[in-house]
């Protein structure tokens, strides 16, 4: 198993702007439409709700971009880890999108994630677009077929054909024995910390946390007696 052309990645969004009633009118009103699908609770409102808006990429943007690949020596290893971070969004994404096309760019390399093809990798892809950024060829999967695609999830690597459950990744590390590596925010505080505390630092070492252990869960799932250091 040659890991070193796995790229492991994890994101964070946030939403495009502090609140609903600092959006654009007409931002509001397609939010409204959205929001009415979200609210459950009697007590939820199109502005309580807007803190949601960071996980659909036509309401939300990337803040961070964390990547990690596997030096491996034997049975020893590390992981190398980047990240791509800032308030420019299409600034982030040219300087991802360079790192992609320049060393991830042939049919053996590989993106993983968790949840990354249902989040992950779509949400990059839109907001790449939105932006006018030119999405990679390991990321553009129209017109592929389901093998041409190098994406890795391991989330549903863990599903084993079951579909009904979702299993974050806090929870499969915690059944693999790996320690949370969230033990400072998680991803319900990223968009206060990013818009009320202007604390991009802070994200960036969550968004860094994750991609380790989604490196060591992988491993695991790929039943590998490596072990990261």
């Amino acid at each position: 198993m040659d890991l070193s052309k796995s790229l492991f990645l994890d994101i964070e969004t946030v939403s495009q702007y502090p609140a609903f009633e600092e959006a654009p009118k007409t931002h509001q009103d397609l939010w409204e439409l959205k929001a009415n699908f979200l609210m459950k609770e009697e007590e939820d409102s199109v502005d309580s709700v807007y803190e949601r808006a960071g996980i659909y990429a036509e309401f939300g943007k990337i803040v961070c971009i964390s990547v990690g690949f596997i030096n491996q020596n034997v049975a020893q290893a590390d992981l190398r880890v980047k990240s791509f971070s800032g308030k420019d969004e299409e600034q982030l994404l040219e300087s991802f999108a360079g790192l992609l096309d320049s060393h991830y760019n042939s049919p053996d390399h590989l993106l993983c994630a968790h949840n990354g093809k249902e989040f992950d990798f779509p949400y990059i892809a839109r907001r790449m677009i939105i932006n006018g950024v030119k999405i990679p060829k390991i990321l553009n999967i129209m017109g592929k077929k389901p093998w041409e695609v190098g994406h890795l999830d391991t989330m549903q690597m863990w599903k084993f054909g079951d579909f009904k459950n979702y299993t974050s990744l806090k929870l499969l590390a915690h059944s693999f024995g790996i320690p949370s590596p969230k033990d400072d925010i998680d991803g319900s505080d990223v968009g206060r910390v990013f818009w009320e505390e202007d604390d991009l630092e802070r994200i960036v070492t969550y968004c860094e946390k994750d991609v380790l252990t989604l490196a060591k869960v992988y491993l695991k799932l790929v039943q590998s007696h490596i072990e990261l250091g």
